[in-house]
């Protein structure tokens, strides 16, 4: 083989690893963290009876919709959210809700159908998120903000309609201790949520 031609197939083998490499330098040194709402809690000795339900899917406003993490500073500007740089939830917040609704009823004994499923004179229960949001009262200290809407239908009709509301503490001002205490902010009111089922005069 000539010699020229050798130097360049080795010039270019050495290239070919070298930007190898730097996409996995790239990949290891990522500094996003995701974050969900961990595992479920315990469950208690005693379930309130729930209703067979049909969930529909969460809906929220469009910010609620994308994987950023938002934070205000109430101490500056209220009115201005700002996403976390290097932290994301796994999925959209109102999917996080959906989804961890469905596991804490079906956790409670409850029979949980999707909307979809067209099941006839099975309650449909439709969820409104309005607030998911991590809030710095000062530079080092915040709270967070679940603010729901709930809203049970049988057979096409209003039966029932409440709003839920939780604020917790962030254990450490930043998006860690934002999504701990979302978490159990967002457990807090699905328990509200499940208590307010189990008494509602519906078919069971």
């Amino acid at each position: 083989m000539n010699k020229t031609i050798q130097l360049f197939i080795t010039a270019l083998t050495l290239s070919f690893a070298g930007l190898s490499g730097g996409c996995a330098t790239q990949q290891e040194k990522d500094p996003r963290t995701l974050y969900d709402l961990g595992s479920l809690p315990a469950t208690q000795n005693v379930a309130p009876a729930l209703p067979p339900l049909s969930i529909a899917e969460v809906n929220a406003p469009q910010w609620l919709n994308s994987r950023m993490m938002f934070f205000r500073l109430a101490y500056a500007n209220d009115q201005q959210p700002h996403p976390y740089a290097n932290s994301r939830w796994s999925m959209p917040p109102a999917q996080l809700f959906g989804q961890r609704l469905k596991a804490r009823l079906a956790q409670a004994g409850g029979a949980v159908l999707s909307a979809s499923d067209g099941v006839a004179n099975v309650p449909v229960l439709r969820v409104e998120a309005d607030e998911f949001m991590q809030i710095f009262t000062s530079p080092g200290q915040s709270v967070v903000r679940v603010n729901v809407r709930a809203s049970v239908l049988n057979l096409r009709t209003l039966a029932a309609h409440r709003n839920f509301m939780r604020e917790v503490a962030a254990p450490t001002p930043d998006a860690a201790g934002g999504a701990s205490a979302l978490a159990e902010a967002t457990d807090a009111i699905i328990t509200d949520m499940m208590n307010w089922l189990a008494g509602l005069p519906l078919k069971k």
